[in-house]
């Protein structure tokens, strides 16, 4: 090895980066335009993040704000159902639900003389489509339009109280959330959640359920506030979904730090078996390496994330091993397969699970550090550089 083919390794090294660099800017580009390009048609066939509103009742009294005095349903029975069924749409994951929500409440007249109630109930977005819509005042259901929610009235004596019933099936996008509104005082409030899926996130702001029991595929879930001042929202996020935009081009910028690693194994090794590569074929080894990025790259498009992964990592191990045997043999074809698998595709991987890339690559780097230093502590660096080998 001379200082001139270290010099023209580290040029092509660039050169790769480079392209890498561009590369994964293409992917967030890609990424960018495909969500901003449809996500106004995923909600709208969808629908938005929805937060049903606790109902509230009011009647008329003067002095009251606005000429009337809100009070709370004095028994809620709540069950919601979410069936999470995620939809791709170029090289995002868009995280669309389906919610089935039926709610019984009573509300009393708390005032010692016969008032006429009304009772409001909002839905959780306005531009959501629903289903299977029923909204029932004492057995009686009503007829008024609906619009962005309902209003009925109902007649009780002092102390009296009527029986309403919600129900409605929609769909949403990202999270399902309850919430009291200005109440301060929740009293008799039940509600009762059935998820089909395992991972459960409560958003910020929201409260834990009360109780939790394993179901098949997801959840049992209660919040039970029997008598609560201040009572939590309630609200479940959707699971998170890997995205093959992102996630390619993590992948992707974080690649020449891989062919770094994989660069400075086979200069050492190459010096200490005596073998000479060429920098040309080191320009072969790096297209072979790019090319696992590149072709994840396009794959994501039409395969499922871990598929086109496995797919693109055995073509450019078949690449660089193949090449590197016909052009060294096998011995050094066995050690560059190895150190390909360990920093281009086990780095690659740990991009898969949140927080374990960086932990990954420190690991990676001191392990080669340290076999690296045990392999060379004595090597005669000045006179490994100072010969020139034959058909240089």
């Amino acid at each position: 090895m001379t200082i001139k083919r270290l010099l023209a390794i580290v040029f092509i090294y660039l050169c790769t980066t480079a392209a890498w660099i561009t590369l994964g800017a293409s992917l967030l580009v890609r990424s960018g335009d495909s969500s901003a390009r449809l996500w106004d048609s995923v909600t709208g066939g969808w629908g938005p993040a929805m937060t049903q509103a606790h109902p509230v009742a009011y009647y008329n009294v003067p002095g009251g704000a606005g000429g009337k005095r809100e009070i709370q349903p004095s028994k809620s029975d709540v069950s919601v159902l979410l069936e999470y069924s995620p939809k791709k749409r170029g090289l995002i994951w868009y995280r669309t639900y389906l919610v089935d929500f039926h709610g019984s409440y009573v509300v009393s007249n708390p005032t010692p003389i016969t008032q006429t109630l009304y009772i409001k109930f909002a839905f959780p977005a306005g531009d959501a489509s629903y289903t299977d819509f029923s909204f029932v005042v004492n057995g009686v259901a009503s007829s008024n339009n609906p619009g962005d929610g309902i209003v009925e009235a109902a007649t009780l004596p002092p102390g009296g109280q009527c029986d309403v019933t919600v129900a409605y099936k929609s769909r949403g996008t990202n999270s399902w959330g309850y919430s009291f509104g200005d109440a301060t005082h929740i009293k008799n409030f039940r509600l009762a959640m059935a998820t089909n899926f395992p991972d459960i996130d409560f958003p910020a702001g929201t409260g834990s359920p009360t109780e939790r029991k394993d179901a098949a595929g997801g959840w049992s879930l209660t919040w039970s506030y029997p008598d609560v001042i201040n009572a939590q929202a309630i609200g479940m996020n959707m699971p998170a979904v890997l995205n093959p935009g992102p996630v390619a081009s993590r992948i992707t910028f974080f690649s020449p730090v891989s062919l770094l690693f994989f660069f400075a194994v086979l200069v050492v090794v190459c010096a200490l078996q005596g073998v000479s590569l060429h920098p040309m074929n080191y320009f072969f080894l790096a297209a072979g390496c790019f090319a696992f990025q590149l072709l994840f790259a396009y794959l994501v498009d039409l395969l499922p994330l871990l598929p086109a992964f496995g797919l693109a990592a055995a073509v450019s191990l078949a690449l660089v091993g193949g090449y590197l045997y016909a052009a060294a043999g096998l011995r050094l074809a066995r050690v560059a397969a190895l150190a390909q698998f360990a920093y281009m595709v086990l780095f690659s991987g740990s991009f898969f699970i949140e927080g374990l890339a960086g932990l990954a690559i420190t690991v990676g780097a001191i392990v080669t550090l340290a076999l690296l230093m045990a392999a060379t502590a004595r090597v005669n660096w000045a006179e490994k550089f100072r010969r020139t080998p034959a058909g240089a």
